[in-house]
């Protein structure tokens, strides 16, 4: 049962840190980042959610893969104009705004958490 403890323990931290991670970046690009409007494409044959295209500071014309899943309430559609925050430094890292993913990293940093005492709790009851 020790190896099962260190198994759920482990995954527990790896959630955590994932999620950790994922609020950070966030912030860091909310708070910091490069606000832009971005045009909503249509998505491509094969995908589930559609590229945004937007204009860089320098003028580079970007395209990328909406951060958004297509399960939201508010899904996007073609022709759409939403506003986003990007990272100066990689145009890719983006953040709409208003439509953050901070639930799903808040989730991960909890059953992660909640991993980790049920991987101490095992270990307990096999020691």
């Amino acid at each position: 049962m020790g190896v099962l403890a260190l198994i759920t323990a482990l995954g527990g931290l790896v959630a955590l840190l994932a999620g950790a991670y994922g609020l950070r970046r966030t912030r860091a690009i909310t708070e910091s980042g490069v606000v832009a409007e971005a045009l909503v494409k249509e998505v491509q044959p094969g995908a589930d959610r559609p590229l945004l295209q937007f204009e860089t500071e320098d003028g580079r014309v970007v395209e990328v893969v909406s951060p958004v899943p297509p399960t939201r309430k508010w899904p996007l559609q073609a022709g759409d104009h939403v506003r986003l925050a990007y990272d100066g430094q990689d145009p890719t890292e983006t953040v709409l705004l208003g439509r953050e993913r901070r639930a799903a990293d808040r989730a991960f940093v909890v059953a992660g958490a909640a991993l980790i005492v049920l991987g101490a709790v095992l270990a307990a009851v096999a020691g």
